[in-house]
C-alpha cells in the first residue's frame, strides 16, 4: 500500500477536503400519490414501485 513520503500540511489538507461536497437527494413526485420520493425506489407513502403494490403503507 502507498505511504506518503512526507506529512501534508493542514492548509493543504483542508483545502483539498474543501471540495467534499453532500448534494441534494434528486427527489421526483411519485405517479399515484404525488408526493416526493427518490427515484428507482418504492414510495414510503403508498407503497408503490412501478404502478404495482410493493410494501404496504407506513
Amino acid at each position: 500500500m502507498a505511504v506518503p513520503k512526507r506529512k501534508m500540511s493542514r492548509s493543504n489538507t483542508r483545502i483539498r477536503r474543501s471540495q467534499w461536497k453532500a448534494s441534494r437527494p434528486v427527489l421526483i413526485s411519485c405517479p399515484r400519490c404525488r408526493d416526493p420520493k427518490l427515484p428507482h425506489v418504492a414510495c414510503p407513502t403508498c407503497g408503490t414501485y412501478n404502478n404495482r403494490q410493493v410494501i404496504s403503507p407506513a
